[in-house]
């Protein structure tokens, strides 16, 4: 029985180290999937929203729209899922920080489903009202507005600032790399809050210059590395005690 006990105990810290490892890389294959979905659906809306006009004057493709729109909803769940999976490992953290991140996550999609929403009003009005340019105008200026306040003020936030110190003090990931992360969430929040002022425009070398810190933190570091590697072993919050 004493052995029997003693093989049950030697065998709990390595499932629970190894369910961890299956978070991580569930983590990081979603968020491989928000960059799979979101930039496909940044292209593809972009003959909507660069002339909202002549697409409902007939000139439009509502199947790229709707597919597009299809690809942003697939982000809106690989967002929060990322958030869901995390969170009972960065809880042992910091509780607040960890449901900080759930929330930004939340807060990111509903700016995201709004500007879906927004989007496929102006799909009905080239369907029912092709007269309402003004109209389709204003729809499309809402949803810039929409990735501003979202990927564009949240993201730097969430993404950068607070999982990237979740990252650091907890050592799921090398430091460096987290290091980058608090790096990028603050550069990103500059770029949102220069086209929000009127510094420079939306889309211009600057904006791209100054998201590229961002995008290689969440793409690689976060998505890729995780996927492949998973959570270091060595993090405190993965041993026995921890949990």
């Amino acid at each position: 029985m004493t052995s029997g006990a003693m093989t049950n105990q030697e065998r709990f810290p390595k499932d629970s180290m190894e369910a961890d490892q299956r978070k991580a890389r569930i983590f990081g294959v979603l968020f491989i999937i928000t960059f799979l979905t979101s930039l496909p659906a940044f292209f593809l809306f972009q003959s909507l929203l660069d002339d909202p006009a002549g697409f409902i004057a007939g000139s439009g493709n509502d199947n790229q729209i709707y597919l597009a729109v299809l690809l942003e909803f697939l982000l809106i769940i690989a967002n929060i899922g990322t958030a869901v999976v995390l969170y009972p490992i960065v809880r042992r953290q910091n509780r607040v920080l960890a449901l900080g991140f759930v929330a930004a996550r939340i807060i990111e999609s509903v700016f995201i489903a709004a500007g879906l929403i927004f989007v496929l009003g102006i799909v009905s009005l080239r369907q029912d009202s092709p007269g309402a340019v003004d109209l389709a105008v204003s729809l499309a200026a809402l949803k810039d507005w929409t990735f501003l306040f979202g990927p564009g003020l949240t993201v730097p936030v969430g993404n950068g600032l607070i999982l990237g110190y979740l990252m650091y003090k907890s050592g799921l990931v090398p430091r460096p790399m987290a290091l980058l992360g608090l790096i990028a969430g603050p550069v990103l929040l500059v770029s949102s809050l220069g086209t929000l002022f009127g510094w420079w425009e939306a889309g211009s070398s600057i904006t791209l210059l100054l998201v590229a810190p961002e995008f290689i933190w969440e793409l690689a570091f976060l998505g890729f590395y995780c996927a492949i590697w998973g959570f270091r072993r060595d993090s405190p919050i993965l041993q026995p005690g921890a949990r």
